[in-house]
């Protein structure tokens, strides 16, 4: 099936490979990450040259700037966040982090560098009112929260009552007291 006008730019579905996985043909990983197993590889293709050189994401918002990344860049910068998220941030694998962002390029980012350290992502709603955000802070007992300023005095007005928090990172170009600053770290 065409879904594009340029289907030729894109590569033609091969199902080979999921029929030799469920055979049991092709050997599966013991452990999957999809940043290093998948984008990775991306990553060293597009440096060989190996492959077509398109984006990996390409953002526009609603006044037409865009954010376009190689997957080169792409990797590069979810390797940089990882590290925000296991230094300044101090979570380790298996902790939780709510994040509630709209759909920018540091969401995207913020999921792929979750994926790396094995840091399990929380997504939320940019709807969510200071009640919602303390449920969800203290049913998952996430460890940080990731918004920007339209929710951060709504976090602030709850984080007291939710003991498991102990980092909060903001995106934003200004910065907030008790908060860490997401382009700053970066």
């Amino acid at each position: 099936r065409l879904f594009h006008q340029y289907h030729k730019t894109f590569a033609a579905l091969n199902f080979s490979d999921y029929e030799a996985i469920s055979r049991c043909e092709q050997e599966v990983p013991e452990y999957f990450n999809f940043a290093s197993d998948v984008l990775d590889k991306w990553s060293q293709i597009e440096k060989r040259r190996m492959g077509p050189s398109n984006p990996a994401l390409w953002w526009i918002n609603e006044k037409g700037d865009e954010t376009k990344w190689s997957f080169e860049e792409l990797a590069f910068l979810s390797q940089k966040v990882a590290n925000v998220l296991s230094g300044p941030c101090g979570l380790q694998r298996g902790d939780r982090v709510l994040v509630i962002l709209p759909r920018i390029p540091e969401w995207w980012l913020l999921n792929v560098a979750c994926m790396r350290t094995g840091v399990v992502i929380i997504p939320g709603t940019t709807q969510l009112t200071a009640q919602d955000i303390c449920y969800r802070l203290l049913a998952s007992k996430a460890k940080c929260i990731i918004t920007t300023d339209v929710l951060a005095l709504a976090v602030d007005s709850v984080a007291s009552k939710c003991q498991f928090l102990k980092t909060k990172l903001i995106v934003s170009e200004s910065s907030r007291a008790e908060w860490l600053n997401f382009s700053d770290l970066l």
